[in-house]
């Protein structure tokens, strides 16, 4: 018997919108990467691309546990000497939280084109409205990433 592997025109996209609020960013971010690589369908394969869209809305209220927002820390670097930038991970939530999110899932995509390829099906958005109503997304609860 011959291993099953789809073709890039079999493949149908979905879209889906998680609403975050209240929820922990990580299990949020693991969960929304699964869905952007196509793990929760039965035809998913390692090397393609078969995830769906995500929305994800009110970033501005997603939660870190214990006293991760001030132990832990964002460091960017310019490439130029003296150049480190480093701000806290709640000081990053606060200002910028759309792209904490983001750099949430992308740390738990693979590395290479492909997670390039699966970040580009992720929106997200701080606040509760966003412009992909035409898609019809459905809704996502993740109930075991709400804290506690």
């Amino acid at each position: 018997m011959r291993t099953y592997s789809p073709k890039a025109s079999e493949i149908q996209r979905s879209w889906y919108v998680v609403d975050a609020e209240g929820m922990v960013l990580g299990r949020v971010a693991t969960e929304v990467a699964r869905i952007l690589r196509g793990k929760h369908k039965p035809m998913f394969t390692p090397h393609m691309d078969t995830g769906d869209h995500v929305i994800v809305i009110n970033a501005d209220k997603v939660v870190l546990t214990s006293d991760k927002g001030s132990k832990l820390f964002v460091h960017r670097h310019s490439g130029y000497p003296g150049g480190l930038r480093t701000r806290s991970k709640g000081e990053m939530l606060a200002t910028r939280p759309a792209e904490s999110v983001r750099n949430a899932v992308r740390g738990m995509l693979p590395k290479n084109r492909l997670g390039r390829q699966m970040i580009k099906k992720l929106k997200v958005y701080a606040g509760p409205n966003h412009p992909h109503g035409a898609q019809t997304p459905q809704p996502i609860d993740f109930a075991h990433a709400k804290a506690r």
